[in-house]
């Protein structure tokens, strides 16, 4: 099931491994293979790619961050292929994606002698990026199809467990996800409080943001790291994050509420 209608589907520029990731899920559908399995295995390629890049092996560091990406998207497949939605399999996916970026980036820093501190504020821009992404994304799905099963535009409480999960879990994870998340929710919203009274967001506009996403973000990452541009990937994404300003003013002129 798509998450999006017809009319709402846009050109997502962060998506590319969705093609890769239906493909898996389909050849596990009927394995023991749950999704949380395969969000493991995305955090595997993760830790690969951190191990090349501090070996110095660009190119392979490039193909498991873009293979990392491409596993991502099929947890979510397998789930909807499975019909087990899960609470403990989104949060535990976010969580992964903000340890692996938080990793990336001080592995970058330590082999490109980059400042910690700048380095630290482009992991704060990553993630501010990402956050507004997600937040445009998730309101759209929710007005596309009504509702989404797991995204909620909006996190102040532990949803309630779904068949298959326990509550205790799903709360631990929860308390984890708004604990590393929260800061940059809360900042995205006071940059753009009503967003979500918009009606729609037009496709051209959701395929600039996703230039956002962390699929599109990575593959800029493995791009540059062959390209033996290292030392410029973390101010390159510090300067990316200026960005946001231009997508929100935007939203606020063009698509108003």
């Amino acid at each position: 099931m798509s998450k999006l209608t017809a009319q709402d589907k846009f050109l997502d520029l962060s998506d590319y491994g969705r093609p890769f990731g239906k493909f898996l899920a389909n050849q596990l559908k009927t394995s023991r293979f749950t999704p949380i399995h395969v969000t493991l295995l995305f955090g595997i390629s993760g830790l690969i790619a951190i191990y090349c890049i501090l070996t110095n092996h660009y190119l392979l560091a490039g193909f498991f961050i873009i293979l990392k990406s491409c596993i991502d998207a099929a947890d979510g497949e397998l789930a909807r292929l499975k019909n087990t939605p899960s609470y403990v399999g989104r949060y535990l996916d976010s969580v992964f994606d903000i340890i692996l970026n938080f990793l990336f980036l001080m592995t970058i820093c330590y082999v490109s002698k980059t400042s910690i501190w700048i380095t630290i504020l482009a992991f704060i821009g990553i993630q501010l990026q990402g956050t507004l992404y997600n937040y445009y994304y998730v309101i759209l799905r929710n007005k596309s199809v009504g509702g989404d099963a797991t995204s909620k535009i909006f996190e102040y409480k532990s949803p309630k467990a779904l068949p298959g999960e326990t509550q205790k879990s799903v709360d631990i994870l929860f308390t984890i996800y708004t604990i590393v998340y929260g800061i940059f929710d809360k900042i995205i919203h006071f940059l753009d409080q009503e967003a979500y009274k918009v009606k729609t967001f037009p496709n051209w506009f959701m395929t600039f943001v996703s230039m956002y996403g962390l699929g599109f973000q990575l593959l800029l990452i493995a791009i540059m790291l062959p390209m033996n541009w290292i030392e410029y990937i973390v101010p390159f994404f510090i300067v990316y994050t200026l960005f946001i300003f231009v997508l929100i003013g935007i939203r606020k002129v063009f698509l108003k509420a």
